[in-house]
């Protein structure tokens, strides 16, 4: 299929240079470089949510703990009834 892309003159010129230097067309490191985006998990695109994705499973353990520091500092200072 044909169609008109509108990239930045650099972006062009970094693709075409590229592209020579592997000695393919154009139009197939764009098609290269469209396929491997596509077949990227959603996440890698956001590369700080698998760090952030990879800590849900600790959401149980933060409460538990902030639960713990709660209680030891209600025994520190217990809340007085004015």
């Amino acid at each position: 299929m044909k169609t008109t892309l509108e990239i930045p003159d650099a972006v062009f010129r970094r693709a075409k240079a590229r592209a020579a230097e592997q000695g393919i067309p154009l139009r197939q490191l764009v098609t290269d470089a469209v396929i491997e985006k596509l077949e990227r998990p959603a996440a890698a695109e956001k590369p700080w949510m698998l760090l952030a994705g990879g800590l849900r499973s600790l959401k149980n353990e933060t409460a538990r703990i902030q639960r713990l520091i709660e209680e030891e500092f209600e025994t520190i200072e217990p809340e007085r009834d004015e």
